[in-house]
């Protein structure tokens, strides 16, 4: 069978237009398909209204190698059913839990469900991205229940058990960012009684002057929602560079998200923080134009290996000009 009859498999398995022939092929094998294909479709079939092929599905998905599974549920388009299948018969087996995590498209319950075999690069997944927990506070509770988390994990899992933030935390930072009395007042009233989750979900969706805010909140897993925000501005990000009153950490945070350095001016700030970690500002500096690096080495806020280097930068430069 071409490669195109896979493809039409699938997509009449999806929409429920196979006939019975059709699923019986699948299910005893003597239809060529590639591993994940067969998987995903007996997956399916597993939930098939005739009892039979539902029977037969099932006996021939516990025959096959767990790499299988595994390629089909990498997929972005993975059906909803594999996910069920594997959450409630797989998740013990080495790697599935971790793929159900790193898929966008698996239903939260399910991953819940599986959390007790994440390893920490299955959770990792989860942290980068934190929408995932907003979504679902089971998922919280089951995840922070996880012995697998590394130490750095297990820190930003225990900030996600945390309360609303203390009202002396925020009250200077919403007096900074809000010159309006009343929407100053909206605004802590707001904040102030939310707990973490909510936080989360508000620095995902709120408007500009939420993300001002939470990029400062006391709690880091709020911080480095802000960063994911979709609704996040390059100009934003480029304020944020700037600010030295952030954490190293955020910092450090928006020097690793690459769509974040293909904007020079996010790039310049951030060497020019004072509180940019050395390293970062080190690795960046290369990349400012000849103007900019002469104020480098005049900025005596900076680290003073970062202005030597920034010296000895220059000078090099110029001598390769002539």
């Amino acid at each position: 069978m071409p490669i195109s009859s896979t493809s039409t498999l699938r997509e009449e398995s999806r929409s429920g237009h196979l006939r019975p022939e059709q699923k019986l092929a699948i299910c005893t094998g003597t239809v060529p398909l590639g591993p994940e294909d067969r998987v995903e479709l007996l997956a399916m079939l597993a939930a098939d209204p005739d009892p039979a092929i539902a029977e037969r599905a099932q006996s021939a998905l516990q025959t096959q190698p767990v790499d299988a599974f595994l390629a089909a549920l990498a997929r972005a388009d993975a059906h909803p059913l594999l996910f069920a299948y594997c959450a409630d018969n797989l998740a013990g087996k080495p790697g599935i839990a971790d793929a159900l995590s790193k898929n966008n498209a698996c239903p939260t319950a399910h991953v819940a469900r599986v959390a007790p075999h994440l390893t920490s690069q299955g959770i990792q997944a989860l942290f980068d991205n934190l929408e995932r927990f907003t979504s679902d506070p089971q998922l919280v509770i089951a995840v922070t229940a996880s012995t697998a988390a590394n130490a750095e994990q297990r820190m930003l899992l225990d900030e996600l058990k945390k309360g609303a933030p203390a009202v002396n935390e925020i009250a200077e930072v919403v007096a900074e960012i809000e010159p309006d009395p009343v929407k100053r007042e909206t605004l802590m009233q707001r904040v102030t009684h939310m707990n973490v989750v909510q936080r989360l979900t508000l620095a995902l969706k709120g408007g500009r002057s939420e993300r001002l805010l939470l990029i400062r909140d006391p709690n880091k897993l709020v911080q480095r929602c802000v960063l994911q925000s979709p609704r996040l501005t390059d100009s934003e990000v480029e304020s944020f560079a700037a600010m030295s009153n952030l954490s190293s950490e955020i910092l450090r945070s928006i020097s690793l998200t690459r769509i974040f350095m293909k904007n020079y001016a996010i790039v310049k700030n951030l060497v020019n923080n004072p509180k940019t970690p050395l390293d970062v500002s080190l690795h960046l500096f290369p990349r400012l134009t000849a103007t900019d690096l002469v104020k480098l080495t005049a900025n005596k806020n900076v680290n003073e290996t970062l202005r030597s280097s920034a010296v000895k930068l220059h000078r090099k430069r110029k001598l390769a000009s002539g």
